[in-house]
């Protein structure tokens, strides 16, 4: 494994680490909790045939960033582009978990010249304007116990309700976290992904799309996605409450995400 550090577009100092060294690169985005040490274990799965290179995503592990107004989705997507001319890449496949997969999509969106294949793992919800009051409401809420009580404290009421691999990504994170980091990434609350699902028919970018099986990242949103998508496939395993770690993750979804990244594009 290698580490290193570029800058996004304001300056602010990223990280990230390359799992691999000599096969197509994939550039995989933790999702809004964990930081990249949670997709270690599926990168090193794929590592035989792809550089696997995992950025902690601004705000989280080593990407400190304490200013709630540079928590935005354009921002992250200028971090992703900033990663792949850091490293001289003209094209990657990109993917993500959670927070990860919605900049994985808004980067397709933006810019489809850079993005050779996508993968999504647990897509979040998208919701109507009644739901994202509630849940800009509930990113504030956290980021002012985080703020007051600490990260720890602050996840402890949410993590119940997410499945069990999702908590131990949050939970093995948590001492790597900083604080003042963690509450500013909260801000992305304020800020839209999507509207409605049809926008993402502009994507025409060969993607494969796991499903979640929680509220957050809802089995039907996936399936709908796949459905709107110009290039979408479902693949034939999920997030589901029968994983437990992130070991667990990487093994249950690496054969899909294998077979799909080898077919030539």
């Amino acid at each position: 494994m290698m580490t290193f550090t570029y800058r996004g577009a304001d300056g602010c100092p990223l990280h990230a680490t390359t799992v691999g060294s000599t096969g197509a690169p994939l550039v995989l985005l933790h999702g809004g909790g964990p930081d990249h040490h949670s997709l270690l274990p599926l990168a090193h799965l794929l590592a035989d045939r792809h550089t696997v290179i995992l950025p902690d995503v601004r705000g989280y592990g080593r990407s400190v960033c304490a200013d709630p107004a540079l928590h935005t989705w354009d921002q992250y997507v200028s971090d992703v582009v900033a990663l792949l001319d850091h490293l001289d890449l003209r094209v990657a496949a990109l993917g993500g978990t959670g927070l990860g997969a919605t900049v994985a999509l808004r980067a397709m969106l933006a810019h489809p010249e850079r993005v050779r294949a996508a993968v999504l793992i647990g897509v979040e919800d998208i919701e109507d304007d009644q739901d994202k009051e509630a849940e800009t409401a509930f990113l504030d809420a956290f980021a002012a116990r985080v703020r007051t009580d600490g990260v720890e404290a602050a996840w402890t009421p949410i993590l119940e309700h997410f499945p069990p691999v999702i908590g131990a990504m949050v939970r093995d994170a948590i001492p790597r976290s900083d604080p003042a980091s963690i509450a500013a990434a909260a801000a992305i609350g304020h800020d839209r992904s999507f509207r409605d699902v049809g926008e993402l028919a502009a994507i025409t970018t060969p993607t494969l799309v796991v499903p979640g099986t929680d509220a957050r990242h809802p089995t039907e949103l996936a399936e709908r996605v796949v459905r709107v998508l110009g290039d979408g496939h479902l693949a034939p395993v999920s997030v589901s409450a029968d994983l437990h770690t992130a070991d667990d993750l990487a093994s249950a979804i690496a054969p899909a995400l294998r077979a799909f990244l080898a077919v030539p594009r």
